[in-house]
């Protein structure tokens, strides 16, 4: 807990604290809204992490029970958000720790934004879109998935975290137990792997490719 906030202070900056707190008070309409607000997220940031969407659903499910099994030991000491992750961070490792003796189902990714792709059914050819630019995205959608998958698990977290869940560094480390510097470390790393696996794709922070600074042949859409 940051120095000189008490419980009740953390609770009146952070809604979510407010709705836990009442969770620990037995009050099954905020646990049902708190399942609400975070599922989907939970849901999508296990998918990255694990590859599988039914048992990133497992997952996220496990999570809800370990906060409604622990909410009488609940005491806020970081934003809610950060501490839902921690748990959700342990066991999506324990899950992928386990899994290393059986195939691993590739990543399949959904989100929109620099590491996603469009909903289910955007590969699909429309009036607008001509074969060879379904074609192209669906190229992409696979070098994101080998882009991800050649992250280790650390690496895949923090980005996953930074770039889903928009953690700056002090919340990614409370969640995975790290200091700022390692975190730091961990997505530099883990973005210099990806810049390299998806050059001439996209774009990442901002950063051109140099033969795109040289002069760009494209035929000028978007990356």
């Amino acid at each position: 807990m940051a120095t000189g906030q008490t419980s009740a202070q953390m609770a009146l900056r952070d809604p979510d604290i407010r709705l836990m707190l009442r969770v620990r008070d037995d009050d099954g309409a905020a646990f049902a809204e708190l399942v609400e607000r975070f599922q989907h997220r939970l849901v999508a940031v296990m998918h990255h992490l694990v590859g599988s969407a039914e048992e990133a659903e497992d997952l996220a499910q496990e999570v809800f029970l370990r906060v409604y099994r622990t909410r009488k030991r609940y005491t806020p000491k970081a934003k809610f958000s950060t501490w839902l992750f921690t748990i959700a961070n342990n066991l999506a490792l324990n899950a992928l720790r386990n899994r290393k003796r059986r195939p691993v189902m590739p990543l399949e990714v959904q989100e929109s934004g620099p590491l996603g792709t469009r909903p289910p059914g955007a590969l699909v050819p429309t009036r607008d879109e001509p074969p060879n630019h379904n074609l192209q995205q669906q190229e992409l959608a696979g070098v994101i998935r080998d882009a991800l998958e050649g992250l280790n698990e650390r690496q895949r977290m923090a980005i996953v975290l930074n770039k889903f869940e928009d953690m700056n560094y002090a919340d990614i480390a409370d969640v995975m137990g790290l200091t700022t510097k390692a975190v730091k470390s961990l997505l530099s790393r883990a973005r210099g792997k990806l810049r390299e696996a998806l050059q001439g794709y996209i774009y990442m922070d901002g950063v051109v490719p140099p033969e795109a600074e040289a002069g760009d042949d494209s035929d000028g859409s978007e990356p």
